[in-house]
């Protein structure tokens, strides 16, 4: 989906209801910010938002996720290739977690193996050495792979403007985290706190 596209849609269906950003931010219980940012094609209306702004636009869910007023013949078209562009995304995200959860399992499975092999076999102490370090060696590449992949599965989302971003590596590896927050600076306004994750753009 082309977010440019689809914030300009957004900007001149607000106008042509006589709304500004503030205006519209309000029904919808969001910052203008927020409105601002889907505009500029930064990103895309949350998938609770977008009926309710749909509602106040006068335009359908497909209209709008296509960034254009749409005819009959072109509108069964584009809901088939919006759909497929979610399922899509939602499927990549997928893929990524499952290979995810298998490296990690790999990772600590292999490097287990290592260390239960140096304590328990009889050998010369370099070798036994030699083994834990490649078992730390193993689990430290498994781990950066693992957060590698996480990174760029889905988005964060700022708490207090609620801009949608990929951290950068540093911030994304020295952030604490919760099972679903990383506390990240905003590279929209600047603030840190701790931030969401959400598998898809929208």
């Amino acid at each position: 989906m082309e977010q440019a596209k689809i914030g300009k849609f957004i900007q001149e269906m607000r106008r042509q209801q006589s709304l500004t950003q503030r205006e519209l931010a309000e029904k919808l219980n969001i910052s203008d910010k927020t409105v601002s940012k889907w505009e500029t094609g930064n990103g895309l209306p949350e998938v609770s938002l977008m009926l309710p702004l749909c509602d106040l636009l006068n335009i359908s869910v497909n209209e709008l996720l296509s960034g254009e007023r749409l005819d009959e013949r072109q509108y069964h078209k584009r809901a088939e290739e919006n759909i497929m562009s979610l399922l899509n995304e939602k499927a990549e995200a997928k893929k990524k977690i499952i290979m995810s959860v298998i490296i990690c399992l790999i990772t600590l499975l292999a490097g287990g193996t290592l260390v239960v092999l140096a304590g328990a076999l009889e050998m010369e102490i370099w070798l036994r050495i030699l083994l834990v370090v490649l078992a730390v060696i193993i689990v430290g590449l498994g781990i950066g792979l693992v957060c590698a992949l996480d990174r760029e599965t889905g988005v964060y989302e700022c708490p207090h403007c609620g801009e949608r971003f990929v951290p950068s590596v540093k911030s994304y590896v020295f952030g604490m985290h919760t099972i679903t927050k990383r506390k990240l600076s905003c590279p929209h306004c600047g603030k840190r706190s701790y931030c969401k994750k959400h598998f898809t753009k929208e």
